[in-house]
């Protein structure tokens, strides 16, 4: 009987090493991981809980922020439960395919996000500059559409993404110096040369992050001119509010993102742990703030919690 052929070097599992030089710590990072991915899961599901049951929030902007909670859950546990199995357990062994599905909806969650931002930024700006307008230019339909769109257009960009990475060979040295299957970490591993996948990617990030960037920007800088045009001081500060959380929101998104980035592709002076620590936190705590700043800065998702809450108080007191 002829001997089994070793397997291809291509399709071996890829090791995950956590956070390089802080190995001895990892029990110790990963209760503060632990805590967001819990705090994310409550926060989340509590936040798309009130806004499906709420009839008072079922308007455009609540769709878009229902679509970002789903989003948030779905981002956080293609991450956080393998992270803290290598951190708790030393499960650092993740399969070929498993680890490019890993990365696949870690792009495409980001890219859905970006979408779904820009979304929320063309709906303050047509409800602020031209609130006349809103109701026929933005329904429960459009909203959903505009999200299946974003959705679309993220799957449709990271698909030959990832299809450019599989192809790729991988050599023997199969440990990723990071703690999940980050991008250039599993790029790093290739024996071709990568820069067709480089290209694409860098082309794919620059259309994606800079034209949304830009329309987000351009539809805020509206919507400030027209608010600084109310005349009454209220209105004025009112407006503001309603989009205060939205921008807190994008900036975390945007800077986060632009600095977990560069701290990837130029990392002179500094530890990889530092770079591995930053990526773990932009994909954590994210995720876990954007409902904490919506139930707090939103008055309308405030209320609506507050009443969810009440309701549930009732309910049990009632059965006691």
């Amino acid at each position: 009987m002829p001997p089994a052929s070793p397997p291809n070097a291509s399709s071996l599992p890829f090791l995950l090493t956590g956070i390089p030089g802080l190995e001895h710590l990892h029990p110790w990072i990963s209760i503060p991981f632990c805590l967001m991915y819990i705090v994310t899961l409550l926060g989340n599901s509590l936040l798309l809980l009130t806004l499906r049951l709420d009839r008072s929030l079922h308007q455009p902007l609540y769709h878009f922020i229902s679509m970002l909670s789903a989003i948030d859950l779905v981002f956080s546990t293609a991450v956080v439960p393998k992270m803290l199995g290598v951190f708790w357990l030393g499960w650092r062994e993740i399969g070929f395919e498993n680890c490019f599905i890993q990365m696949f909806f870690i792009h495409t969650s980001t890219a859905v996000e970006s979408g779904v931002l820009l979304a929320m930024s063309f709906d303050r700006y047509v409800a602020i500059c031209h609130p006349l307008r809103y109701h026929t230019v933005l329904t429960g339909s459009r909203a959903t559409q505009l999200g299946l769109l974003a959705l679309g257009r993220a799957a449709g960009v990271m698909t030959p993404l990832m299809c450019l990475l599989t192809s790729l060979p991988y050599c023997q040295s199969r440990a990723i110096p990071h703690s999940y299957c980050e991008h250039m970490a599993v790029v790093g591993l290739a024996c071709a040369d990568p820069s067709l996948t480089d290209l694409y990617s860098l082309i794919v990030a620059t259309l994606l992050v800079g034209t949304d960037s830009i329309f987000i920007s351009f539809s805020y800088g509206m919507i400030l001119r027209s608010v600084m045009r109310l005349p009454a001081q209220e209105a004025r500060l009112k407006a503001l509010r309603t989009c205060g959380s939205h921008v807190c929101v994008i900036l975390l998104f945007y800077v986060g993102g632009l600095l977990s980035m560069y701290l990837q592709m130029f990392s002179i002076g500094r530890g990889p742990h530092v770079q591995v620590l930053v990526a773990d936190f932009y994909l954590t705590v994210p995720p876990m703030v954007n409902p904490l700043v919506y139930g707090m800065k939103v008055k309308q998702i405030r209320e609506g919690i507050v009443r969810l809450l009440g309701q549930w108080a009732g309910l049990s007191v009632s059965q006691a």
